[in-house]
């Protein structure tokens, strides 16, 4: 007997004019790739970029591929995963069954993620308890964006780190350099910058920037293993039968 085919997984990055962020969005589909050989995973770009994600759908209904999961490469609910993505969705061609994956954070795995950046931009494990950390995020108009980011911070505080406090790059406050003076002034011995981003681009350069009076800065998320098994974590939820299909 046949066993049916598995949905093609199209991840959907935001695009930027920096080449460096498709760069990065392409390592870490290789890396996907790496971890679950013979899982087929296209990527396309909301803006910026090619191929956009109407051109990614479109080419699949002309192949033939009728089931797909579209994977939101974003780490909050913020305005990209509820309305723009969606509406994207809604113009694939009708024959396609598309179910639209959770966005990634928050998740332990990103936790691992940052902690792994840390570690190799020269903290240790030793380091947790007299080191600050800024969760240094791209920031967003929207509330519930803002409170998770604020939430992971907590949580993350009470893992061993001396303290962690959010900041943004845009649109809310604090700001990055804000959150570094704050840690000092609390009295942490480092104060390190863990920019909660995915990819290069403008905005992780303004923190960057704001990371100048920091003792380490981090880098981007980009392609952590840790990353790339929670796209592959979202891809199995979405298969999910309960989970509502866009389409067909």
């Amino acid at each position: 007997m046949n066993r049916p085919e598995r949905p093609v997984l199209v991840v959907i990055a935001h695009g930027s004019r920096d080449p460096r962020h498709a760069a990065t969005v392409h390592a870490l589909v290789r890396r996907v790739r790496a971890q679950r050989p013979g899982l087929r995973v296209e990527t396309g770009f909301l803006d910026f970029n090619i191929p956009s994600v109407q051109g990614v759908l479109n080419s699949l209904a002309a192949e033939g591929v009728r089931e797909v999961v579209a994977l939101p490469l974003l780490l909050t609910r913020a305005f990209h995963a509820k309305s723009d993505i969606p509406a994207v969705l809604r113009q694939a061609p009708s024959r396609l069954r598309i179910r639209q994956a959770e966005v990634l954070g928050p998740s332990p795995l990103l936790t691992a993620a940052l902690e792994r950046r840390l570690y190799e931009a020269g903290l240790t494990p030793a380091d947790k308890s007299r080191a600050g950390v800024v969760l240094a995020s791209a920031g967003s108009t929207d509330p519930e964006a803002i409170a998770v980011i604020a939430e992971i911070a907590r949580e993350w505080r009470h893992t061993g780190w001396c303290a962690v406090r959010p900041a943004f790059a845009s649109a809310s406050l604090p700001r990055t350099e804000d959150a570094v003076r704050e840690l000092r002034a609390l009295g942490c011995e480092r104060v390190a910058v863990a920019p909660y981003v995915l990819a290069p681009g403008f905005l992780p350069d303004r923190i960057a920037r704001g990371a100048a009076g920091a003792d380490v800065l981090a880098d981007v998320l980009g392609p952590a293993p840790e990353v790339a098994r929670l796209l592959l974590d979202r891809y199995d939820e979405a298969r999910m039968p309960s989970l509502a299909a866009v389409g067909a």
